[in-house]
């Protein structure tokens, strides 16, 4: 048994991490401490001022461990890495862990490739970006290849030269074909440097030779290849005023601002790389109820700059960090020279800071109103549902569905939705094994019993051992049951309810002629319900994803056996009279009441095969008597 106190006393006064569990061993909060000692200690002192997340996260401590390092730097790399890996629920965390891609120049080769790169790596090649789109990187390589012809493939060159043939790129006029030696070296390495030119942003020499390029093609009357010059003019114009979107210094940085509401907040990111805004990027934080501006804006930045290859000379931010000379001199080593952190007050880099806090502003509200919808469509079309069945509340949702076809592998499938969405660790499938043939009434019965019988006993036996009853797979139960039918199948599920003395709501899904549904069967009366509603649009939901559920597990054991069906438990019958009888009578009830003549009659059959037929569905029956 932890005792909390006792280890306390233990904590040594040196730098280090410390870990918070709760009961079930899951980390809720991670923390740097100068003096493990003394940071740990005033969690638990009572006369501590605590916010009330922290308070709530002190209530749910089980116990705690500690990890000691050397110095404060390096338990603030662990802090991050602990962090971003785990995901404590109390921890101000940011949401969206991003990479930025890079393109990469092989300068090193001889015969140099440019290619997307997901890091920036310590070797001789050249890097640029990081750009905050795949898809604008990608439009730049490809507008790359169209103007200086540079190769992309794998090959080792000079080694391989003139091994295979040239790929499609050389026929499309978008590589010198260097593998075959269609290209000198020093030909091909003046390709490269014009690409690293345009790469740094100088657009000026390009732009001049596709204007003197679609002219002399325009005044040859070769209007198709002036055309692909004056495309390529334009894609390298609409690049080059993306670029000039900027302050005229040449500097790098990150623009960062945050905007907030009380459990949420989203930071806004400006990348100004040789001083040119190269992009911007949103992030989505939970957690920062209780957390000042400043504690919010250190956990982005650490977090941010934990998962961020690329780190710029200067960062602007809108708030002052905790820890700055320290969070400072990590990023200095990570990039090999000095980081610096500013708060603009006034002029341009205030004016930037603006932007970005607009921007989240803006982000933020978008959020606040998707939110808003969400919540009609998930928890507000359960108030609806409430409502019309008269229940003062509904949370849990459990609808159930039997699929089978020829009367092979009946199956049964329980969905849950919690709050309006689907809560798919908590989907149930059942094989049915005491029906035979397609009898959805039994099948429905032996579910549902299956399912309430296996949560009794999952209390009983966790009652015994002490443990709270809600740690079951099956003892959660619901507030309402929607059977994927009308009044027979809610028949079915209040006689097994009641034989097993639990009173639950139940209701039916009825149906229209096209299998839509149309209203709520309940008490024994049929509810209307408005088609247009959200209520309405959630029980078309959990209808279709019931129906979905049971489907793909039939689907799968169907496969698993080949199609098998029950007719070919029937001495006789092989799969080209399985498939005759099927196609003539469609369906496995017609065969069944079928006489020994009609039998006979369906090409391939005989007599003797008839009679096995119709010998096989009377013993059926006679068994179920």
């Amino acid at each position: 048994m932890f005792n909390i106190e006792e280890e306390l006393k233990k904590l040594p006064a040196k730098p280090g991490v410390y870990i918070m569990h709760d009961a079930n061993d899951t980390i809720i909060y991670v923390g740097k401490a100068i003096s493990l000692k003394n940071q740990v200690r005033q969690y638990f002192q009572s006369s501590r001022n605590l916010s009330p997340k922290i308070q709530k996260m002190v209530s749910r401590i089980a116990y705690f461990e500690y990890i000691v390092v050397t110095s404060e730097m390096e338990a603030l790399v662990l802090e991050c890495n602990l962090i971003k890996e785990n995901h404590p629920k109390y921890n101000t965390m940011l949401k969206d862990d991003k990479g930025y891609p890079y393109i990469k120049v092989t300068v090193n080769e001889e015969y140099p490739r440019v290619m997307m790169a997901r890091t920036q790596g310590r070797d001789k090649a050249r890097y640029f970006g990081p750009y905050t789109s795949a898809g604008a990187l990608k439009e730049v390589l490809e507008l790359l290849r169209k103007l200086y012809h540079i190769r992309s493939c794998q090959k080792s060159l000079p080694k391989e030269i003139g091994n295979g043939r040239p790929c499609l790129y050389y026929h499309i006029k978008q590589c010198k074909a260097p593998c075959m030696g269609y290209v000198s070296k020093e030909e091909y390495r003046e390709s490269i440097d014009q690409v690293i030119e345009f790469l740094n942003g100088n657009y000026a020499l390009v732009t001049k030779r596709l204007e003197a390029q679609m002219l002399e093609a325009s005044e040859n009357l070769d209007f198709e290849k002036a055309a692909e010059f004056r495309d390529l003019l334009s894609s390298v114009k609409k690049l080059a005023q993306k670029q000039d979107a900027s302050n005229t210094d040449t500097s790098e940085r990150d623009i960062i601002a945050f905007a907030s509401t009380g459990t949420e907040a989203v930071a806004q990111v400006f990348f100004v790389r040789e001083g040119k805004v190269i992009g911007r990027d949103h992030f989505h934080m939970t957690g920062v109820e209780s957390e000042s501006r400043t504690e919010i804006m250190t956990s982005f930045v650490k977090q941010f700059y934990a998962g961020t290859p690329y780190v710029p000379r200067e960062i602007l931010l809108s708030e002052p960090i905790e820890d700055e000379e320290l969070i400072a001199e990590w990023l200095s080593a990570k990039k090999g020279m000095k980081v610096h952190f500013k708060v603009p007050k006034r002029g341009s880099k205030e004016r930037l800071i603006e932007l970005a806090e607009r921007n989240a502003s803006v982000i933020l509200q978008q959020d606040s109103e998707k939110l808003q919808r969400e919540e009609a469509r998930t928890v507000g079309a359960m108030k609806q549902i409430a409502e019309w069945l008269d229940m003062p509340g509904l949370y849990r949702v459990e609808a159930f569905d039997i699929s089978n076809i020829n009367g092979f592998e009946s199956v049964g499938s329980m969905v849950v939705y919690e709050k309006g969405r689907p809560k798919r660790s908590d989907y149930r499938k059942f094989r049915i094994r005491s029906v035979q043939g397609p009898d959805d009434y039994a099948s429905m019965r032996e579910v549902l019993t299956r399912r309430f019988e296996h949560g009794m006993r999952e209390e009983a036996e966790l009652a015994e051992k002490g443990m709270d009853a809600s740690l079951g797979s099956f003892t959660r139960y619901p507030d309402l049951i929607m059977m994927d039918g009308g009044r027979g199948q809610v028949t079915v599920a209040e006689q097994v309810l009641a034989e097993l003395k639990m009173q639950i709501p139940v209701c039916g899904m009825v149906k229209d002629d096209n299998h839509r549904t149309r209203g709520l069967y309940y008490n024994n009366v049929e509810i209307p319900i408005d088609t247009g509603s959200e209520g309405f649009k959630l029980i078309t939901r959990i209808q279709d994803e019931t129906h979905r559920f049971a489907i793909e597990y039939h689907r799968s054991l169907r496969g698993k056996a080949q199609g098998k069906s029950i007719l070919d438990d029937i001495e006789g019958i092989g799969e080209t009279r399985r498939r005759e009888l099927m196609k003539h009578y469609q369906s496995l009830e017609a065969i069944r009441v079928a006489d020994v003549e009609d039998l006979a009659a369906v090409p391939s059959m005989n007599r003797k095969a008839a009679e096995q037929v119709y010998e096989f569905f009377r013993r059926k029956e006679e068994k179920r008597s």
